[in-house]
């Protein structure tokens, strides 16, 4: 790997030892990931829910292949110097398929890999029927993705989704065991009080960082990075928070132009215009970089 390549990981885990809980937004591709950067944050959530919804337009249930997050994963790092947390399931299958995941996403650009202990194919942390695998499996997983790393500073996050299936005790063992592994962050996702949440920050928050999920119409019982903060939580996902705005928005737009056939009178949320795009995108240093090019 190149030292860019480096770079960004060792900034993840830097920002990680700040006293100040990380926000991280879901992104999704390059527009999305320019919104997050401009907007001032220092690290974004690759989202495998959102690769999902808004590339395929498809649920979250393990439907998106691994190359196709690699190939996301390239197209948002080829824009962005940001640290990137990129969601890769369950690995997409045994410890060798976890190896291969680990190598490939991390040389497309990850900072960190969030893997999993559901069964394959998985689905929404927040969707009922889940069903995990066998904690000694995961541990098998989590040992093999810490050994394929390129570079050491690669975090690997071990998330367990035990608490919703096997209830909140399997899911603190499961944690203790992937901590014990040699995970460098832990998620126990869909805490169900604020109790849970507590106790898992009591637990491990001055041991290892800890990452939870803000999902909007999730099962979360805090909505908020400054809440997390304050229960010992180091990284705040907001994994859908874009899209979950962009789909009304664009729902009330579509109908508008169907009944008036024009945007020039839409009295929603003001609508930006191409050379405010461009503006974003940063079209006018490109253009300036092509004509130093032309001598």
């Amino acid at each position: 790997m190149n030292n860019h390549g480096l770079t960004h990981a060792r900034r993840l885990r830097t920002l990680c030892q700040q006293p100040e809980t990380l926000q991280a937004p879901g992104i999704y591709d390059g527009l999305s990931a320019r919104l997050v950067e401009a907007a001032g944050f220092e690290a974004a959530f690759v989202s495998g829910a959102c690769i999902a919804f808004a590339r395929f337009g498809r649920p979250d249930m393990g439907l998106v292949t691994a190359t196709e997050v690699v190939n996301t994963i390239s197209v948002i790092r080829e824009r962005t110097a940001m640290p990137l947390i990129v969601d890769m399931d369950t690995g997409f299958g045994n410890a060798l398929n976890v190896q291969r995941t680990v190598r490939t996403f991390e040389l497309a650009g990850a900072s960190a890999l969030q893997m999993e202990d559901q069964v394959m194919p998985k689905r929404c942390g927040h969707m009922a029927g889940k069903q995990v695998i066998a904690q000694a499996e995961m541990v098998g997983k989590i040992k093999a993705a810490l050994d394929a790393r390129y570079d050491d500073s690669t975090m690997i996050i071990a998330r367990t989704d035990a608490l919703g299936v096997n209830g909140f005790d399997d899911a603190l063992q499961r944690a203790e065991a992937y901590l014990q592994a040699g995970a460098d962050a832990l998620f126990i996702e869909a805490p169900q009080s604020l109790e849970q949440m507590q106790i898992i920050g009591d637990h491990f928050g001055e041991r290892v960082p800890l990452v939870h999920n803000l999902v909007e119409g999730g099962k979360s019982p805090v909505d908020g990075s400054y809440p997390l903060q304050a229960l010992g939580y180091k990284i705040a996902l907001y994994p859908a928070a874009l899209l979950h705005l962009f789909v009304p928005q664009a729902q009330q737009l579509l109908q508008h132009i169907v009944h008036t056939g024009s945007t020039s009178d839409w009295q929603g949320s003001p609508l930006v215009n191409l050379n405010y795009l461009n503006e974003l995108l940063e079209a006018p240093a490109m253009l300036a970089d092509s004509e130093r090019y032309k001598h």
